[in-house]
């Protein structure tokens, strides 16, 4: 179930997908909040250098690694403007962080960019579910999808 603090931070998901969008780079943004509700740690993406794997689920991933103990990050909740990717998944699963929130999901990412005439990705496209277990996922919110979709519009009319 989605609830109105889960919206605050989606939202807040979405305005940094914006911002990432805004420096040249793909629109993709996320949260880690505590159990207690503080936010800790947020990023958006950083790929436009050319890594690929500076999302930043897998920021949030390493930044909980290295600065929350084990049951602190399992009771943490992940909010993203999108479903996590594969790499990503792995890299939560494997940081033992909790719940995972997210606004659009990866298959509708995948019908847009086709939509759009992108070519496909490299990678597979993978619910979290398939890459890790024993986590909580909740998503798409439809609102905010289409938020999230319409900057991925914005971004490949810029491309272009």
């Amino acid at each position: 179930m989605i609830s109105e603090t889960d919206l605050k931070h989606l939202q807040r998901c979405v305005e940094l997908a914006e911002t990432a969008l805004e420096k040249g780079d793909e629109p993709f943004g996320s949260v880690l909040v505590s159990g207690t509700g503080e936010v800790l740690f947020e990023d958006h993406n950083h790929v436009a250098g050319g890594d690929h794997t500076q999302h930043p689920e897998f920021a949030i991933a390493r930044w909980a690694a290295n600065n929350m103990a084990p049951e602190e990050r399992s009771q943490a909740t992940v909010y993203t403007s999108g479903e996590h990717c594969p790499m990503c998944s792995a890299a939560h699963g494997w940081a033992g962080l909790g719940r995972i929130v997210y606004a659009s999901s990866s298959e509708q990412l995948a019908g847009w960019l086709s939509e759009l005439g992108a070519p496909p990705s490299r990678v597979r496209n993978l619910a979290i579910e398939d890459v890790i277990k024993d986590t909580e996922v909740d998503g798409p919110v439809p609102e905010l999808a289409e938020r999230v979709h319409e900057l991925h519009r914005r971004l490949h009319e810029a491309k272009g």
